[in-house]
C-alpha cells in the first residue's frame, strides 16, 4: 500500500537551507538540485531522532545491518539479492566512484562517458587525472540508447574504466538487459571495469523495468562494480551515505586497497537513515513515485495546453524532466533567458552536454502548483 506522499508550500520549502533553496535569490524559482522537496519518511525522522536523543552522534564504524537492508530490498524490487560480504560504504556515491576509479587505474589512462550524461562525471574524470573519452548516446529525436559498436571501438582502444549512468540521468532513458549484456560482453573482451551509478533505480515507474548491470550475466558480475545511495529515492543525500557494491573476487580484493578513509568519511546518521530507508519505507518510496508519476504526466500536459514546441518525453525513473527548448527562440542557451526573464532556474543541457544547450533538465520532484508555476514563467520568458 503506498503512503500518500506530497511536497509543502513554496513558503514552507523557502525556509529550507540546503542548496536548492540558497543560491538564488528568493524571487527564483529554484527547479535544478536533483533533491525532492517531499517530506522525509517517517521511520527515519524517527530513527534520526532515536541517535540524537542517546547522543548517538560519533564516527560510523562497521554497519554490517546497511549491508543486508540492501540486500533484502534489491530482492524485493529487482529479484536480484546481492552478497553483503561484497558491499563497503563510501562517503557518496561521487566519492565511490571516483576512489574506485583512482584504484582500478593509473593518471592518464582512458575512461570513457556517455553524453549527455550527469555533470559531475565529466569532474570525476577530471578528479582522477584520466583521459576522457565520450562515447554519445545514440539519439533518435528524443529516444536514446547505447551506441554498442562505439563502445566496442572506444575499449578497443585502450579505455580502462566505463562510467555507466544507469539508469540515465538526464534523458530520462533505462538501458535493457541485452544492451547490458552487450557491454557487459565487451567489457570481459577489452580488459574494460565496468562503475555502474545505480543512484536513481529505485525510483523506476511500474511500467519501466530496471535490471542491475551486475545481475544481468555473469561477464557483467566479472567485470562490474555498482554505487548506489538511498540519497535520491529517499531525499536524504545531505546525510552521506553510499554503497560499493561488487560480485567478483578478483574485483572485491582490488577495491581492498582503496584508502579506509573512503568508508570512515561516510556519516553514521547517513548509514542508520539509509538501513532504515532500504528496510521500512517501501510505502513512502510507492507514494513518492505515485506523486512522480502524476508530475511527469502534468508536465506533458502543461506543453500541450501551453507550449507544444517543447520537446519532451516522459522519463522511466524519477523527477528529472530533459526538455529540448530550441523552438522557443530563446538564444544558444535557453535556460540563461529563462533565469533573466522568467526568474525560473533550470540546468541548461550544457552542463551535460557541449551539443546540448538547447535543452534543459527541469526538477519535477515538489508540488503541482509549482511545475504550473515554473511553466508559466517559462511562457513569459518568450
Amino acid at each position: 500500500m503506498a503512503e500518500i506522499v506530497h511536497a509543502p508550500s513554496l513558503a514552507e520549502l523557502r525556509r529550507r537551507t540546503s542548496v536548492k533553496w540558497r543560491q538564488y535569490p528568493s524571487d527564483v524559482l529554484p527547479l535544478p538540485v536533483a533533491e525532492m522537496d517531499f517530506p522525509i519518511a517517517t521511520p527515519i525522522a524517527t530513527e534520526l531522532r532515536k541517535l540524537i536523543d542517546r547522543s548517538d552522534t560519533g564516527y560510523l564504524g562497521p554497519y554490517p545491518e546497511l549491508f543486508e537492508a540492501f540486500s533484502g530490498f534489491a530482492d524485493s524490487l529487482w529479484s536480484w539479492r546481492p552478497d553483503p560480504a561484497q558491499m563497503r560504504i563510501a562517503t557518496d556515491v561521487g566519492v565511490g566512484v571516483v576512489e574506485v576509479i583512482r584504484t582500478l587505474i593509473s593518471p592518464g589512462d582512458r575512461v570513457a562517458i556517455n553524453a549527455p550524461v550527469y555533470d559531475n562525471m565529466w569532474r570525476w574524470v577530471n578528479e582522477v587525472r584520466a583521459e576522457l573519452v565520450n562515447v554519445p548516446l545514440y539519439e533518435n529525436g528524443l529516444q536514446y540508447s547505447l551506441n554498442l559498436e562505439a563502445l566496442e571501438a572506444a575499449y578497443s582502444q585502450g579505455v580502462k574504466v566505463h562510467i555507466l549512468c544507469h539508469p540515465h540521468n538526464p534523458v530520462g532513458i533505462l538501458f535493457g538487459k541485452e544492451e547490458l549484456k552487450g557491454i557487459a560482453d565487451l567489457a570481459e573482451k577489452y580488459g574494460v571495469v565496468v562503475v555502474s551509478d545505480e543512484i536513481h533505480a529505485p525510483l523506476t515507474y511500474d511500467q519501466a523495468q530496471f535490471h542491475p548491470f551486475l545481475s544481468v550475466s555473469e561477464s557483467a558480475r566479472a567485470v562490474g562494480i555498482t554505487v548506489t545511495s538511498a540519497s535520491k529515492s529517499f531525499n536524504i543525500a545531505g546525510l552521506k551515505c553510499a554503497l560499493i557494491i561488487t560480485e567478483s573476487s578478483a574485483l572485491r580484493e582490488k577495491l581492498s586497497a582503496m584508502p579506509i578513509s573512503v568508508a570512515f568519511r561516510a556519516s553514521l546518521f547517513g548509514a542508520a537513515a539509509a538501513t532504515v530507508a532500504f528496510r521500512d519505507c517501501h510505502e513512502w518510496l510507492s507514494g513518492a513515485l505515485d506523486s512522480l508519476a502524476k508530475n511527469r504526466t502534468l508536465i506533458a500536459n502543461l506543453i500541450h495546453s501551453m507550449l507544444p514546441s517543447i520537446g519532451y518525453r516522459e522519463p522511466d525513473f524519477g523527477y528529472l524532466a530533459w526538455l529540448d527548448l530550441s523552438a522557443l527562440g530563446l538564444g544558444s542557451d535557453p535556460s540563461k533567458t529563462i533565469l533573466e526573464r522568467g526568474r525560473l532556474a533550470l540546468n541548461s543541457g550544457a552542463m551535460y552536454s557541449p551539443a546540448h544547450s538547447h535543452f534543459a533538465r527541469l526538477n519535477f520532484g515538489t508540488s503541482p502548483e509549482i511545475i504550473t508555476e515554473a511553466f508559466h514563467r517559462i511562457a513569459r520568458s518568450l
